[in-house]
């Protein structure tokens, strides 16, 4: 039996910005998430000369205002709808079932894609330790044998109502037929993988409600890789979520700039 004890997140898309040719302006980033904020920002106000500085009742910046000067004053101000524009997506395995079930609850600027156990054979599927089990402990020798009782349960089902279904209608149809109830049995420790696009402004407050100290630790401990990614993607953006550690071994996300 697979025991997975960390999630991987993997970025597998983001966008690009197309400069419009009527307007003569430049940021000084190269990062497209952090180009369209501060593009967006700026059109709030029509604040694209050189000299215009942070408009619309903001602090005045002199001169070239840097995207890292502007953001920060976004955050600040929590002028977060401009932040929506930003998008990332997400490849992330090795979580478990019941944390999707928590993750999918965000719905305000996300889209998900999870594995189907419907239309995926589970026979080696693999579980996700908990945090707060540790290994050699009474607990995890409670924990691996529940999952291994439950994997073979979930095999015999498997080839029981295979049989059950016969050769009646398509293929893919009689697999989906024995698969989706057979998947009933399994726990919610059972891995699985999912694609999640979403926007700076939703990821931050993912971090921000997951990562914190009262979140399940398996979800808190996503929240840390995700961060760790973001801050990799857009530091304009992401850089003042940090990771704090805690008692428990599982890092907390702060925010100097908290529900922008």
């Amino acid at each position: 039996m697979q025991i997975i004890r960390e999630p991987r997140v993997t970025v597998i898309a983001r966008q690009e910005f197309v400069y419009p040719e009527h307007i003569n302006w430049e940021s000084d980033s190269d990062v497209p998430g952090e180009v369209v904020a501060e593009f967006a920002g700026r059109l709030c106000y029509l604040s694209f000369g050189e000299n215009a500085g942070l408009e619309g009742g903001h602090k005045s910046i002199p001169g070239r205002t840097s995207n890292e000067a502007y953001l920060a004053n976004i955050l600040q101000v929590k002028h977060g709808s401009v932040l929506e524009h930003a998008v990332w997506t997400l490849l992330i395995e090795g979580v478990s079932r019941s944390l999707t079930h928590e993750l999918i609850r965000h719905r305000a600027g996300f889209g998900f894609s999870q594995v189907s156990q419907r239309y995926v054979d589970e026979s080696d599927i693999a579980f996700v330790l908990p945090p707060e089990i540790h290994e050699g402990s009474r607990g995890f020798e409670i924990w691996s044998a529940a999952c291994e009782q439950t994997l073979e349960g979930y095999r015999e089902l498997l080839e029981e109502l295979a049989e059950q279904v016969g050769d009646s209608g398509p293929a893919t149809m009689r697999k989906k037929r024995a698969r989706q109830a057979a998947r009933s049995v399994l726990p919610n420790a059972a891995e699985t993988k999912i694609v999640v696009t979403g926007n700076a402004r939703a990821w931050r407050h993912f971090m921000e409600m997951r990562g914190s100290g009262s979140a399940d630790m398996e979800i808190r401990r996503l929240s840390g890789h995700v961060l760790r990614s973001m801050h990799q993607e857009a530091p304009h953006i992401f850089g003042d979520m940090h990771l704090v550690p805690s008692a428990d071994g599982v890092d907390t996300v702060e925010s100097l700039h908290a529900k922008v």
